[in-house]
């Protein structure tokens, strides 16, 4: 089971998430809270998996959310359900520690496919959230990445897990984790959602292959 925290100061909008999510017979919604500080209280409680938050709320921001529940709970994932789809919003999020970004249109079973995706290890960002971050970025100044790492790469956005991208490679967990540190090193990023971001954001064009 998939415990989740469901974070957002509407009531009716907590409602429904809650209703659609508990339709998934692996997720268990074990608390909801209307504000930042009611939120930590209940990872403090409850110890959830995941943290689906909302950015903006009266007591406080979803960035100072992440940040604080992350230093309660390090292993727990958290994902951004909000309106805002503004440069300064996606990024300060994503800098404070949230591992992936959706807009409040999403379909409900893209949301409960993209919660089991980030509490496995992957990562999801809607469309102009990996804009936002690969604009931010300038992948196009960076070298390009050898075949295999761009194929770990896309697996990655995909939402695979380092072992199930091992798998599908061929290769050992460890290799995986080699790949990843060249790729951050080439892109010029810090972390994986940073990386997956800007597969994302182009994938029309793609990202050079040496």
């Amino acid at each position: 089971m998939i415990r989740i925290v469901i974070v957002d100061d509407h009531p009716m909008v907590r409602e429904g998430i809650r209703s659609m999510l508990e339709r998934h017979a692996d997720m268990d919604i074990v608390a909801q809270a209307s504000g930042g500080k009611q939120a930590l209280e209940c990872v403090k409680r409850t110890v959830p998996d995941l943290l689906l938050l909302d950015l903006r709320m009266p007591d406080m921001n979803g960035p100072e959310v992440t940040r604080k529940a992350l230093q309660i709970q390090p292993g727990l994932k958290i994902l951004i359900l909000t309106t805002y789809d503004t440069d300064g919003d996606i990024l300060t999020a994503i800098e404070a520690g949230a591992h992936g970004y959706l807009l409040k249109d999403v379909e409900p079973q893209f949301l409960a496919e993209s919660i089991r995706n980030t509490v496995a290890g992957g990562t999801v960002m809607a469309p102009r959230a990996a804009q936002a971050m690969a604009d931010h970025l300038h992948p196009q100044h960076k070298p390009p990445l050898s075949e295999q790492e761009h194929a770990v790469l896309q697996l990655a956005a995909a939402g695979k897990t380092n072992r199930q991208i091992a798998v599908s490679l061929f290769i050992s967990e460890a290799t995986v984790k080699t790949y990843f540190s060249r790729i951050f090193a080439k892109l010029g990023v810090n972390d994986r959602t940073a990386a997956v971001a800007m597969v994302y954001a182009k994938r029309d064009s793609g990202f050079g292959v040496s």
